[in-house]
């Protein structure tokens, strides 16, 4: 029975690094909006949550069939109804004899007693996480337990959802029951473990965000943000034959808007930080310098190349350029690295421009 526990969860650990890959794009952009910046407990946390959701879902429905196309069970019933009925299983399998208490530890060697108590310790971290991170009531743990567990018995009896052919696992209520109870004592747990651990709610207390450093992870989430916005933009304009596409949003978005809401894109907007110049409000000046240096410089010369092998430039040139580009931009994935490990040290476009980011 340990076998056909231990399986899953090692499926759950050997997936957990694809998964936590797909969360942290939102878990990043959740924390620096609410936030303001990522707390490492509070990551580990979460991610301690992700991985324990998905054991318990592994756990719920793995082994899978040999196929989607599997054979119907031979039951009279896929559904069993009566409350409790876990009492009736263990009574019937149990060897223990109750007038003599030396016999009671046969109960962690047999299957009915061993099912109710992996039933019930399921959902315990569910109900400890609830209470301890994201501070929820009684009730609240409840209802979230129960609608967990009845999550995890429509997934069985539907056959993942109609993935399979027929269902492969029963629907029991006894489940709900002992899940349920499970959580609401990891919620019950949850006190003691409280009073050893630092509050979650605590964290941000005395926290100065203007004297956080704005990370290169918040800024090139803020530059993807960007981009995901204005490549479809800049497809539709190529399509239409529009002059100079990339130039054209480039400017507008990255000078015009930004100087317009003072140093904010929407990228930037999302992840709470935006440009600041030498005074209060940044200057048409900078940020022309900035994204100058940035965009009609760095990326122009990139974008160039393309459209010199699109449209058939003589070899000889496209040979010599692209060595010439190949240079500079090795030169200046050198100076980001030398950035990115020295803090002390400012890209050359923030440099020139005199700009910097600042949490917002």
């Amino acid at each position: 029975m340990l076998q056909s526990y231990l399986f899953p969860i090692s499926f759950a650990f050997l997936t957990f690094p694809i998964a936590a890959l797909f969360f942290t794009l939102p878990f990043l952009i959740v924390q620096y909006r609410k936030h303001g910046y990522i707390n490492k407990y509070r990551a580990i946390l979460l991610y301690l949550f992700l991985l324990y959701m998905m054991n318990a879902f592994y756990l719920v429905i793995l082994p899978l069939p040999a196929t989607i196309h599997n054979k119907p069970l031979h039951v009279s019933s896929y559904m069993q109804l009566i409350p409790f009925h876990f009492i009736q299983d263990i009574i019937r399998e149990t060897s223990v004899e109750i007038d003599r208490p030396a016999t009671y530890i046969r109960l962690l060697k047999e299957r009915a007693f061993l099912q109710v108590m992996f039933n019930v310790l399921l959902l315990v971290p569910f109900g400890i996480f609830l209470r301890y991170y994201f501070r929820v009531n009684w009730v609240k743990c409840l209802f979230a337990s129960l609608g967990l567990s009845l999550f995890f018995e429509i997934t069985q009896v539907t056959g993942i959802f109609g993935i399979y052919d027929y269902l492969y696992r029963f629907f029991d209520v006894d489940d709900l029951l002992t899940n349920t109870a499970g959580g609401m004592a990891g919620y019950i747990a949850s006190e003691w473990l409280s009073r050893h651990l630092p509050r979650v709610d605590k964290l941000d207390e005395n926290l100065d965000l203007t004297k956080k450093r704005v990370s290169y992870t918040r800024r090139a989430l803020a530059f993807l943000i960007d981009w995901l916005i204005l490549m479809p933009i800049l497809i539709v304009l190529v399509l239409l034959d529009a002059p100079y596409p990339y130039v054209t949003i480039t400017v507008i978005y990255f000078i015009g808007i930004t100087y317009a809401t003072n140093g904010l894109t929407a990228g930037k907007w999302v992840v709470r930080i935006r440009l600041k110049g030498s005074g209060e409000r940044i200057k048409l000046s900078e940020l022309v310098i900035r994204y100058g240096l940035l965009y009609l410089l760095a990326g122009v010369m990139n974008v160039f190349y393309i459209w010199a092998g699109i449209n058939q430039l003589p070899a000889l040139f496209l040979i010599a350029y692209t060595l010439g580009l190949f240079g500079f931009n090795l030169l200046c994935a050198i100076h980001l690295l030398r950035c990115v490990f020295n803090l002390k040290r400012h890209l050359f476009y923030e440099a020139k421009s005199g700009t910097s980011h600042v949490i917002s």
